[in-house]
Parts: C-alpha cells; structure tokens; sequence
C-alpha cells in the first residue's frame, strides 16, 4: 500500500481488526519512509454479471425483474412470497458463483424455470410456455409431459 502522505510504496501493517458485522477488514499502517500511520479498510468487491439481452444490449441484473417473472407465473397459485424470495436468493447467488462479467438472460430465465418446476408445476408451464414462445398445443403438452416424468419417483 502507498503512503498518502509521502507516496513511499512500502507500509508495515500494524494492527488488523475485523469490523462489528465481519464485512470489512481495519488495518493499521505505518510508513517504512516517513514514519506516519494511517488507516485502510478492506472489503469485499463482489458486482453481479451484466445481463445480456437477446439483442445485445446490456443492463445490471435486477432482482425486481425475475419477482415480478414469478409472479406473472404464480398468479393465483398457492405459493408464498418466502418461498419465491428463497428462490430469487439461489439464483442470485448461483449468479454470483459463476464468477462471470457477463450472463445471457437466457440463462436467468432457465434458472427461473428451474425453481419453477420445484415449486409449482401450473407456474412451471405458465413461465415456459411465453418463456419459449409456444407456438401450438403440442409444445404445451411437451412441456406437461417434462412436468410429469419430473415429478415421478425414480
């Protein structure tokens, strides 16, 4: 670390302590050169991928945007709100885990038809059905059919 006073590159930490709520690190510091001491803190710098949109462009993720997708697909549906919180945290954090800049929506969306098919099935189909643009009845029952073998034993 530079020193802010005299811009010597070399500084000796010398005390470390972690912050109330664990989030950032306080460190102690003093100048090999000219003998000052200041203080750094350290924190995490963890961003969520840009998503990339079927047209090219990009925006930031944001979470409102996949609850307001589930809850197109849960109208009416007996699933609670916590239930679909868990499930925007998972994808969210799956997000994070993939250590990516970038993340196709299309990717977002099968992560969103994923939690569906976990919770409800009515949801499920719903979402895939404008989510993979069906066309006709037999994509419909392609879908219920995935829905079915799904959900059976073994």
């Amino acid at each position: 670390m530079k020193c802010p006073f005299c811009g010597h590159a070399d500084t000796q930490v010398i005390d470390s302590r972690v912050n109330e709520d664990g989030s950032s690190i306080r460190r102690r510091r003093r100048c090999l050169k000219c003998e000052k001491r200041f203080t750094t803190f350290e924190n995490a710098d963890v961003r969520m991928p840009q998503v990339v949109k079927t047209g090219g462009h990009r925006a930031e993720f944001d979470p409102e945007k996949v609850r307001v997708s589930f809850m197109r697909a849960l109208h009416k549906r007996p699933v609670s709100t916590t239930l679909v919180d868990e499930a925007i945290d998972r994808i969210s954090h799956r997000l994070l885990q993939l250590g990516e800049r970038e993340v196709s929506s299309r990717q977002i969306g099968e992560m969103v038809m994923n939690e569906l098919a976990r919770m409800d099935k009515v949801a499920y189909v719903r979402f895939a059905s404008v989510y993979r643009s069906f066309e006709d009845v037999a994509e419909f029952s392609e879908a219920i059919q995935e829905v079915q073998k799904s959900s059976r034993p073994g």
